[in-house]
């Protein structure tokens, strides 16, 4: 018979740790407290002693008794397609085929964390879409755009929501060619004063900084002849990017645009030419355009015979002597307004009505001898100054007449007989002055512009 010693002979703490072969007495009979690991030394608790059915959970993880711990972040296969990600996840994105969006976790937790790493960005971007929660405390996705650019986000508080812990696709900005370039604080501006492309080759790794400010304006009408109607102003459309903050006009509001990486063709529109032959209206300007954004042509002002109506446009051409009315402007019609009706001759007034602007409608005729003033023009600074486009023309008259205020690029009309109207400033799209009396020729308006600009550094 084998001896054995019976509990109640051996005094607590009499049997150390170091008296005790591996895995022989369990552990709840080593110490009066078997909780306390000072009570277990190194080696006592064999591993077989913490296998079966439950589990413990280490740093978040559950794992199965006697199984392991996987260290790091789980990755994923390779992704070629929109995907939601989950916390603690990895993913390698190919979007070679095609742009992906990479969402994050919706009702993220304090510590989340997720790993995004683009096999191909530089194509196709990769966009990581913010799923309702912040990125930095902002409200822009992020974008990666180069090749293996990586990135790394934890999740803070829904103040600060998501933030770069691993960034390896640092902040970068739209690359572009085209038109004449300068700066302005943190801005470029591209500004094209005759057609060519707009060439995007690079974009942000902030999807907010991809939107573009712009300024579309057309070309501007020709004034009419022989106490001819003031040439409508080009039409005239703004819109300022979110991320932006120079003074606007009071059109600003149009069509927002995002642009990617591509090229846009830029159309600036030419002036329209003025009336030289007998009696005749003015002929109209034409359009300029940057992707989704049309601006209607400055209407041509008329004339002192039948039809002597100006012709509809972004803003249209006044009236001609004696009694012809001014052409719609805004037409066709947007929102913003693009520009005004043409002013309206006054019957026996030797003078004719001015054209529309982008900022007011043409002048009337006031009284005998005097022209009717061009339609005030709008001022905006997208190009780091403060400058006035799109003013109207001014209504011809007979000699010793006077004609009528203009502004904006538009040109004064003739006062006396077969003087020229003046023509509109290039590049502003001003309408241009009705001719004098006894056959004066029309202006040719001034041709559009287009500028855009965007974000280029912090």
């Amino acid at each position: 018979m084998t001896n054995k010693i019976k509990e109640s002979n051996i005094s607590d703490g009499a049997v150390t740790s170091n008296k005790i072969a591996p895995g022989t007495i369990a552990t709840d009979r080593m110490a009066t407290d078997p909780t306390n690991a000072s009570n277990l030394a190194s080696g006592t608790v064999a591993n077989a002693r913490l296998t079966g059915s439950g589990a413990i959970t280490i740093n978040g993880t559950s794992v199965a008794l006697g199984g392991s711990v996987t260290a790091g972040t789980d990755w994923q296969a390779v992704v070629t397609s929109d995907t939601t990600m989950v916390a603690g996840k990895g993913y390698f994105v190919d979007s070679s085929g095609g742009a992906v969006t990479m969402t994050l976790p919706a009702s993220p937790s304090l510590g989340d964390e997720v790993s995004i790493a683009a096999l191909d960005g530089v194509a196709n971007a990769v966009t990581v879409a913010r799923n309702g929660s912040k990125i930095e405390g902002g409200t822009s996705d992020l974008s990666i755009n180069s090749n293996y650019g990586a990135l790394t986000l934890v999740f803070t508080d829904a103040d600060n929501g998501w933030y770069r812990h691993n960034n390896e696709a640092p902040d970068s900005f739209i690359e572009a060619t085209g038109g004449t370039q300068s700066t302005s604080g943190s801005f470029r501006i591209h500004t094209f004063n005759s057609t060519s492309n707009f060439v995007v080759s690079g974009l942000s790794s902030v999807a907010e900084n991809n939107e573009v400010s712009y300024v579309v304006v057309a070309g501007g009408g020709g004034g009419g002849r022989g106490n001819g109607g003031g040439g409508g102003a080009g039409g005239f459309r703004e819109r300022r990017a979110a991320n932006d903050s120079y003074t606007v006009s009071p059109l600003n509001g149009a069509t927002p645009i995002t642009v990617t990486a591509q090229t846009y063709p830029i159309t600036v529109g030419a002036g329209g030419a003025g009336r030289t032959g007998s009696g005749g209206r003015g002929v109209s300007g034409n359009n300029s355009v940057f992707s989704t954004i049309t601006s209607a042509a400055g209407g041509g002002g008329g004339a002192n015979d039948s039809p002597g109506n100006g012709f509809n446009g972004g803003s249209g051409g006044g009236g001609g002597n004696p009694n012809f009315s001014g052409g719609t402007g805004n037409s066709p019609p947007v929102s913003p307004s693009q520009g005004n009706n043409g002013g309206n001759a006054t019957a026996n007034s030797p003078a004719a009505a001015g054209g529309g602007g982008a900022g007011g409608t043409g002048g009337p005729t006031p009284g005998p001898s005097v022209g009717g003033a061009g339609g005030n023009s709008v001022t905006s600074s997208i190009s780091g100054s403060s400058v006035a486009r799109a003013g109207g023309g001014g209504g011809g008259v007979d000699a010793g007449g006077t004609s009528g205020s203009v502004s904006g690029g538009g040109g004064a009309g003739a006062t006396g007989c077969s003087v020229a109207g003046t023509n509109g400033t290039a590049n502003t799209g001003g309408g241009a002055g009705g001719g004098g009396g006894g056959g004066g020729n029309g202006g040719t308006g001034g041709s559009g512009v287009v500028l855009i600009r965007y974000k280029y550094q912090n």
